[in-house]
């Protein structure tokens, strides 16, 4: 009966809300607190939370072998359970230390690395703006884009998916024939990413129940954006104590809700009926966080584009 809860949120809320994913949390040991990169963590707290992305990867375990399921009213009233597998779209991830060169190099002919992206891109490319600095803030060391003091930190990882959805293995797959060479991608923690670490999910609907009922509506897939910087915790953790009264303990969990969203195949008004026309709204707005996001790190992200029918020659 765990559904029960959601019917009462808008289709659009019950989707976010049944796809995201909250993580176990530690706190990071006060001796640790004072090793933090202050740029990245300028606040001072008493107690730092994070979790490690192999803690983040298991929330997706179960999705990825048996769909995350979400609950949806129908405009005749009917209620049914919509199905939908995580596929990773695309992920960056920047830490504080220069990756070592065997780390960083692929051999199969994924961009997914350091040394693959830099062969394409120009000197002055590779200066990447955030958080207002201009290209020409950053440093041109060749094994990095900005110089470990400047915001964004270096590459340790990245991959954008380019084969098509038939094509694709569930997230968890992914990950785990990733992190043989990518060590990281199991071992770092939130605290020890910069604020331009982020990773999109594709979602795509695969069955609902009870069966029987063709929907169209039920055909869109979904595009969400999470950030897995600790960083943004950082900034939320008072704004959830004051909501929660009380302070959070070790092992709440951290939620990692979608700050972008963007759709493929949405038909109808299914999607974007409750909460008194405001999802459409809310889907506007999240579509431009996304859009924003990417041209503020100027990534070109192929799911992207092809969600919002954008063509590149």
């Amino acid at each position: 009966m765990i559904f029960e809860t959601g019917l009462t949120r808008s289709n659009l809320d019950c989707f976010c809300q049944f796809t995201t994913p909250t993580v176990k949390s530690q706190f990071l040991p006060k001796s640790e607190i004072r090793k933090l990169n202050r740029l990245w963590h300028p606040w001072e707290r008493e107690n730092v939370e994070y979790f490690t992305l192999s803690d983040l990867w298991s929330c997706y375990d179960e999705w990825s072998a048996y769909g995350a399921g979400v609950p949806i009213v129908l405009d005749d009233g009917e209620t049914l359970v919509q199905y939908y597998v995580p596929y990773l779209s695309a992920i960056q991830i920047f830490t504080s230390n220069s990756p070592a060169r065997e780390d960083t190099e692929s051999g199969d002919g994924e961009r997914d690395s350091f040394s693959d992206w830099s062969s394409e891109e120009s000197e002055s490319d590779k200066l990447w703006r955030w958080d207002g600095c201009s290209s020409e803030d950053g440093g041109s060391d060749q094994d990095s884009f900005l110089h470990v003091n400047n915001r964004l930190g270096y590459l340790y990882f990245q991959h954008f998916e380019r084969a098509t959805p038939y094509g694709r293995i569930p997230l968890m797959d992914k990950i785990n024939g990733l992190c043989g060479r990518y060590p990281g991608l199991m071992s770092l923690r939130s605290v020890d990413l910069s604020p331009a670490s982020w990773m999109a999910v594709a979602w795509y609907p695969i069955y609902h129940i009870p069966m029987g009922r063709t929907v169209k509506d039920l055909s869109a897939c979904f595009l969400t954006y999470h950030t897995l910087s600790s960083s943004f915790q950082d900034m939320d953790l008072e704004d959830d104590i004051e909501s929660t009264g009380r302070k959070r303990e070790e092992g709440d969990g951290i939620s990692l809700p979608p700050f972008g969203l963007a759709t493929y195949k949405m038909q109808g008004d299914v999607w974007v009926s409750g909460n008194s026309g405001r999802d459409r709204e809310k889907l506007v707005s999240l579509l431009s966080v996304a859009d924003s996001w990417l041209k503020q790190l100027r990534v070109q992200h192929h799911d992207f584009d092809y969600f919002t029918g954008i063509r590149r020659g």
